[in-house]
This record gives structure tokens, C-alpha cells and sequence, in this order.
């Protein structure tokens, strides 16, 4: 059993958490109790998928050159022509891609750019969030391929939140909603000058794999748990990027301020821990149906080689229809 019937429970708690400081950072947020539900039932569902790998492995054994290529849908959403009204240019999300790259490397997930859209519409823009209308047909209009694609939405979302993501568990009851929503100026070289090396997409795409925050979210304690054993108990989201931070110094471990799935500035975030790369493989593996996969030698070359590749590869770019806006927006 998949989780359609836990998606509204956890979409709602996104869109009502408290925030944990007065910078969210990120709108993914899930409580203690809901997480306590989901995680038991990706265990059962877990349990599952794997007695079924177990036979599928028997019959075509898994050769250790594994990658976990993941493709990727570009939503440019903008409000004019201009680069201040949201018009990032093909080659900025060429780079992004192969900058995120760089932040997964070691994990065997890779992302390959299929397709890049381009749509004005000042509302999407100024007002996609999870919990408005905007969003909703935003994703309604624009959301491509099946649960193994991630769709990527760049567009003026701001403060107190710079962007957010789906899960993978939420897939199954909307499957039009998946996907991780980004401010435009969170991009390599943009204009957010704590958050412009791209690791806003890297963070929210750590969601969209299975990850939690490192931090507590909600409950300000330190018995809660991100279920990664080797992430230390964490109290509080961190902002800027602090020396030796413990907010549980009773328990091992000083704060993961350069996890990428904490809140710290993007020049002191750095990783991922092994316990976070297992998890988006189960995750992953349960919810998306995504498998490492065996590559012939020369076609694993052209998979390592894609970040140059693809920045001069055409890009087929769809430009969308503009939708007048409706009227002001309190």
C-alpha cells in the first residue's frame, strides 16, 4: 500500500507548520506525529519493494557500476522578459543542473536535463506557493513525465521561504503536484547574495529524494529524528554559517550546518552523509521506482561526461501560452 491517503494529511502540515526560526528557508516541512505515520508505512512498503528486488536480483545479478539517473523537466516561470522579472536564460539551467551535479556526487544519483519551458504568467510567479491557487494550476498546466521525472519550477517565490518539495510518498495521490519549486535568484551567480550557489535546488531536491531537515521540525527538542542515524541531533534550523553549533549538547555530535539539508548560507553547506545517500536509494527505490542501473563502459564515459555535454547540447525549449492575471493579490 502506497501513500495516497497519507498525502493531504502531510500536504496540509506543510502549508500550516510554525516556522522553525524566523527564515523558513524551505516550506517542506512535516510534524513529529505525521512523520512517526509515514515512516511506518515505508517500512511495510520498503519491505516490499525489496522482497521483490531480492527476485529480480536473483534472476539479473546487479553489476557494482550502478548510477541513478534521474531526468529533469525545467519550468521557467517569469513575470517579463527581464532577468529582474524571473527570465533566467537556458544556459543558467544548464549550469544548475551540473552544479547540482557536483553537490550529488558520490551518491550515484545523476540529473540529466531533458527539457527546459518558459511561461509569463505574474501570478505563478509572484504567488505559486503549495498552499494557493497559483500553485496548483501552475503544476496543473505545466508538470511533465511520471514519478522518475523531476520537474523543477523557478519562479519569484521569496521570504520567508526561498523554495519547497514534494515527497516521494505524496506521488501517488497527485501525481501533477510533484515536484520542488525554487526562487529564481537561488541559481548559480544569482542575485540572493547568502543563497546563489545553487544549493537551494540541491536542498529541495534532497526532499524530493526522501529527505528530511536535520533539524527538528516543529517541536524545538531534541528527541525527534530526520531517521538517518548519522546525522547528530539538532534543535534549531541554523542561519549563517556558526562555529561549532551544538543545540543538543547532552546528546553526540555537534549541529550538521554543512549538510545540505539544513538552513545555513550556501557557502558553508557541503554535504550529504552516507546514512542520507542510503535513505534516498530506499526511498527512491519504494516510491519512484528508480534503480541503479548497469551501464556499458563507453555509455557510463558519456554519463559522467554530461555536465560539459549537455551545456552545448540543443535543449528543446516550449514557450507557454501567457495567462492574464486575474486581478490583485492581497
Amino acid at each position: 500500500m502506497l501513500f495516497s491517503t497519507l498525502f493531504a494529511l502531510t500536504a496540509a502540515a506543510s502549508a500550516l507548520a510554525v516556522p522553525v526560526s524566523n527564515f523558513t528557508r524551505c516550506d517542506s516541512h512535516i510534524s513529529h506525529d505525521d512523520r512517526q505515520m509515514v515512516e511506518a508505512q515505508f517500512a511495510i512498503d520498503h519491505a516490499a519493494v525489496l522482497a521483490n528486488e531480492t527476485s529480480r536480483r536473483a534472476i539479473t545479478p546487479i553489476s557494482p557500476s550502478l548510477r541513478r539517473v534521474v531526468h529533469v523537466v525545467w519550468h521557467i516561470i517569469q513575470e517579463s522578459t527581464a532577468l529582474t522579472g524571473g527570465a533566467i536564460t537556458e544556459d543558467t539551467v544548464r549550469q544548475s543542473i551540473s552544479t547540482m551535479n557536483t553537490h550529488y556526487s558520490g551518491s550515484t544519483f545523476y540529473f540529466v536535463l531533458d527539457s527546459i519551458t518558459r511561461t509569463t504568467n505574474a501570478d505563478w510567479f509572484r504567488f505559486a506557493r503549495e498552499d494557493r491557487a497559483e500553485g496548483t494550476a501552475m503544476k496543473r498546466a505545466l508538470h511533465s513525465g511520471d514519478e522518475k521525472v523531476l520537474n523543477v519550477y523557478s519562479t519569484g517565490v521569496t521570504y520567508p521561504t526561498i523554495g519547497y518539495s514534494t515527497y516521494p510518498w505524496q506521488y501517488s495521490a497527485n501525481p501533477y503536484k510533484d515536484g520542488v519549486v525554487i526562487n529564481y535568484e537561488t541559481v548559480p551567480g544569482g542575485s540572493n547574495i547568502y543563497y546563489n550557489e545553487g544549493k537551494q535546488l540541491t536542498h529541495e531536491t534532497g526532499h524530493w529524494l526522501g529527505l528530511y531537515h536535520v533539524f527538528d521540525d516543529g517541536r524545538s527538542s531534541c528527541s525527534d529524528t530526520d531517521f538517518v542515524a548519522d546525522t547528530p541531533a539538532q534543535k534549531f534550523s541554523t542561519f549563517g554559517c556558526p562555529t561549532e553549533r551544538d543545540t543538543c549538547p547532552d546528546q553526540p555530535g555537534l549541529d550538521s550546518i554543512h549538510n545540505y539539508m539544513d538552513y545555513s548560507y550556501d557557502s558553508c553547506m557541503t554535504e550529504f552523509t552516507p546514512g542520507q545517500i542510503e535513505r534516498m536509494k530506499a526511498q527512491t527505490l519504494t516510491y519512484r521506482g528508480i534503480r541503479g542501473q548497469t551501464w556499458p563502459p563507453i555509455i557510463l564515459t558519456h554519463i559522467m561526461d554530461l555536465p560539459s555535454t549537455v551545456a552545448s547540447a540543443p535543449i528543446p525549449v516550449i514557450t507557454g501560452v501567457p495567462i492574464p492575471a486575474p486581478g490583485p493579490h492581497p
